[in-house]
């Protein structure tokens, strides 16, 4: 189960930051699609959206927002190629509609990647490894999967953000929590407020 999770996300980023053809946003869509579904034939999450939910993946996606701003202003000072490297993240949406970016990243790749990485990845695995050790190797296979994109800003960005939301969940394992906090921190900082 959390061997054949790992194989299918290789090869679904693969497929989606490997292969040139394509509209990036929607192969990275059909990519959690499948994970996601993957996810279903094992367990179904446990939705309980509430008021308390709701704010505070608001307030954590606002939170996350202003260490990926304070991180943009340092990086060129740590990573000499920072912004053209950032700047090639910008550019994978380039010829698509913000609006639909926002739609697509608001209410499918969010919440799909959340039900898969923390919902089922990594719950499984904090239940075989234990907490502490399933919160690391999940957030180290999310920034692994990233490695497609040969872009270390990238891969640095899904590692402080895989564990971001993985500490999120491994604190409250409350995955609305974390499907709010995903899915409006990449809606807003790719299709609103870019901060590149």
């Amino acid at each position: 189960m959390i061997s054949g999770a790992i194989l299918l996300t290789v090869l679904c980023w693969a497929f989606t930051f490997g292969l040139a053809w394509g509209n990036f946003w929607v192969k990275i869509g059909l990519s959690v699609t499948v994970i996601c579904l993957y996810s279903f034939l094992w367990q179904r999450p446990h939705f309980r959206f509430n008021f308390y939910s709701v704010i505070l993946g608001i307030v954590s996606a606002v939170i996350l927002y202003g260490i990926f701003f304070l991180g943009n202003v340092l990086a060129p000072y740590m990573v000499s190629a920072a912004g053209s490297q950032v700047g090639g993240i910008y550019d994978l949406g380039t010829g698509t509609n913000r609006f639909l970016i926002f739609l697509l990243l608001c209410f499918i790749t969010g919440p799909g990647e959340e039900i898969f990485w923390r919902g089922f990845l990594q719950e499984n695995l904090m239940k075989k490894f234990g907490n502490f050790q399933g919160f690391g190797l999940g957030t180290l296979i999310y920034a692994g999967v990233h490695v497609f994109s040969f872009n270390f800003m990238l891969i640095m960005a899904a590692l402080v953000a895989g564990a971001f939301w993985g500490g999120l969940y491994l604190w409250k394992r409350d995955l609305e929590l974390v499907m709010v906090s995903h899915s409006l921190w990449s809606a807003f900082i790719f299709a609103v407020f870019p901060i590149h």
